[in-house]
């Protein structure tokens, strides 16, 4: 099943803190975040223009959210994407929330990722 994503307009960051980090107050004023913690490490994805102080950070990233809501009853919808863009070397980092899924590819493979896309049925909207 092709589905339809939208491209968003903001460029991320992803930043690694330590586990014992405090979130940064400045990322719940973000219009967007994304926030993960595991036993090693606080990973903290959010707009370039929000800037904090982090352990490591990736900038430049754009974002494709997987229109939705998505039922759980859905499957292979982010491995069939993640597939048709490794397939072109296109490296993703993945993010899923409960009514959706986001792709977030570097800036620079985002037109490529878009074509890949859409040649693979997929609706993109720019």
């Amino acid at each position: 099943m092709a589905l339809t994503l939208k491209r968003l307009n903001e460029s991320f960051a992803i930043h690694r803190l330590s586990k014992e980090s405090d979130i940064p107050a400045q990322v719940f004023t973000a219009p967007i975040y994304f926030i993960a913690k595991t036993f090693n490490e606080v990973s903290i994805v959010l707009p370039d223009t929000i800037k904090i102080k982090s352990d490591a950070v990736e900038p430049n990233w754009r974002a494709l959210e997987v229109v939705g809501p998505l039922d759980f009853s859905l499957t292979g919808i982010l491995s069939r994407i993640a597939t048709l863009l490794a397939n072109e070397s296109i490296s993703i980092f993945a993010i899923s929330t409960f009514d959706t899924d986001y792709i977030l590819v570097k800036k620079e493979a985002i037109a490529a990722a878009i074509t890949t896309l859409k040649l693979n049925d997929y609706s993109v909207i720019e």
